[in-house]
C-alpha cells in the first residue's frame, strides 16, 4: 500500500526526519531525538505537521441539531469562536472517535477528527443528519494543519504578522478565529495535544509550505524545534490525554474512559448511542481508565497485564519513561474494584512483575 504524504513531506526530508506509518500516512516520527523534541515543547516551542488530521465542515440552519444528533456533546449554547472537545459514539454507546468542534460562524462549524477516522466520521455525520437543512463538506484532502506548542508558542504566532499578533493576544484556551491571508481564510485556534499552551493553524494545502518556512525563519530569541509524532505521544501521555486506538476505541464507552461528563443526556436530540448509554448512567463500569506510575525504571508498554494478588485485573494501553518526571508513567484499564488511587499493583513487563501505583492523571500539568 502506498502511504499518503502531507504537503510538507519534502520539508521533513530536508530536515532529516525519520518517518513512520501512522494510519496510512508517512509521517515524521522524529527529526533529532524524541527527548530533545519533548523537552523543546516543555521548555520553549515545538512545531508539528498535523496535516493528516481530518477537517469536516458542517453548515446550515440545522447545524446545531445535526451536531447534537451526530455527537455526544451539547452544542446548543456554544458561542461563535469557541471550541469543544467531544466524542462520536456507535449505536452501542462505544467511542467511534474523539474530536474537537469549532464554531466559526452563526451556522458554520468545523470538526477535526483523528486521521484514521476522518472518512468514517464524515460518512456518519452525513448519514445521521439525513433530511436536515445543512451541508457536510469533508475538506480533509484540501487543508493542512500545523501545531505550534509550548510556553513560547504565542511568541511564534505573534511574529507571523499583525493579525496573528492580535489573535495570539486575544485568544484564550479553546478559542478560535479566522484570518484572511492571500485571499484565503486561515483558521487559528488556541488548542493542542501536549499539555502546554499552544496554537493550531489550518490553511489550504497551497499555503502550508510558506507558513512552515516562515515559522522556521523567525528570529524571536528562542529556538524553534520541529517535532515528530514520537514526542507528541510522550507529551500527550504525560498530560494524561487519551489516544484513539489505545485508550479510546469501539470497545470502550465514555463511562469506562472517564469521559461521562462530556456526554449530554439533557439535550433534546436523540443522539446516536444514547439508548445504549442511558441505562449505564448510574452504574459503575466493570473497568475504568486509570493512570499508573512507578519508582523503578522500566516502563510498562501497551498490552502489558496489570496484576493484583496473582490475578490479571487490567491492561496497559500506553506507557513511557517520562522525560519530564524521569520515571515510568502509563494509562490502562483496570477492574473497578481495584481502581482506587494509591492502590499498589504489579505490571507484567517481559515476564517480570514490577511495582506500580495507581495515580490520577495528568502526570504533568503546566
Amino acid at each position: 500500500m502506498t502511504l499518503k504524504t502531507t504537503p510538507l513531506f519534502a520539508a521533513h526530508e530536508k530536515l532529516g526526519a525519520t518517518f513512520t506509518d501512522f494510519n496510512g500516512w508517512n509521517m515524521p516520527l522524529k527529526y533529532s531525538s524524541e527527548m530533545t523534541e519533548h523537552k523543546a515543547v516543555r521548555q520553549a516551542v515545538g512545531i508539528f505537521d498535523l496535516s493528516h488530521m481530518g477537517e469536516v465542515f458542517l453548515s446550515g440552519p440545522d447545524a446545531v441539531k445535526g451536531l447534537n444528533t451526530a455527537l455526544a456533546g451539547d452544542f446548543s449554547k456554544m458561542s461563535v469562536g469557541r471550541a469543544k472537545y467531544t466524542v462520536m459514539l456507535t449505536e452501542d454507546g462505544t467511542i467511534l472517535d474523539d474530536l474537537i468542534v469549532y464554531r466559526l460562524g452563526e451556522d458554520r462549524y468545523l470538526m477535526v477528527p483523528n486521521a484514521g477516522n476522518a472518512p468514517a466520521v464524515a460518512e456518519a455525520v452525513v448519514a445521521r443528519t439525513e433530511g436536515m437543512d445543512l451541508t457536510v463538506d469533508d475538506a480533509t484532502a484540501d487543508l493542512s494543519l500545523v501545531g505550534i506548542q509550548g510556553p513560547k508558542a504565542a511568541d511564534v504566532v505573534a511574529a507571523l504578522g499583525e493579525d496573528f499578533a492580535e489573535a495570539a493576544a486575544s485568544l484564550t484556551n479553546y478559542r478560535v478565529t479566522e484570518i484572511l491571508v492571500n485571499g484565503n481564510d486561515w483558521i487559528v485556534a488556541r488548542t493542542g495535544y501536549t499539555g502546554e499552551d499552544g496554537f493550531e493553524i489550518i490553511t489550504p494545502n497551497a499555503d502550508i509550505a510558506g507558513l512552515w518556512e516562515q515559522i522556521f525563519s523567525l528570529d524571536i530569541g528562542v529556538e524553534i524545534t520541529p517535532c515528530g509524532l514520537a514526542s507528541r505521544d510522550s507529551l500527550r501521555l504525560e498530560a494524561g490525554m487519551p489516544l484513539y486506538g489505545n485508550e479510546l476505541s469501539t470497545e470502550r464507552t465514555p463511562f469506562e474512559a472517564g469521559m461521562g461528563r462530556i456526554v449530554s443526556f439533557e439535550k433534546p436530540e436523540n443522539f446516536v448511542g444514547r439508548a445504549a448509554l442511558e441505562p449505564q448512567r448510574e452504574q459503575t463500569p466493570q473497568q475504568v481508565l486509570i493512570g499508573l506510575t512507578s519508582d523503578q525504571r522500566r516502563a510498562a508498554r501497551s498490552g502489558s497485564e496489570i496484576v493484583v494478588d496473582g490475578q490479571t485485573v487490567g491492561v496497559i494501553t500506553s506507557g513511557i519513561p517520562s522525560p519530564t518526571l524521569s520515571k515510568p508513567v502509563a494509562l490502562g484499564y483496570i477492574d473497578a474494584a481495584h481502581a482506587d488511587v494509591d492502590t499498589e499493583v504489579s505490571v507484567d513487563i517481559r515476564g517480570k512483575a514490577l511495582p506500580f501505583i495507581i495515580t490520577k492523571p495528568p502526570f504533568y500539568s503546566r
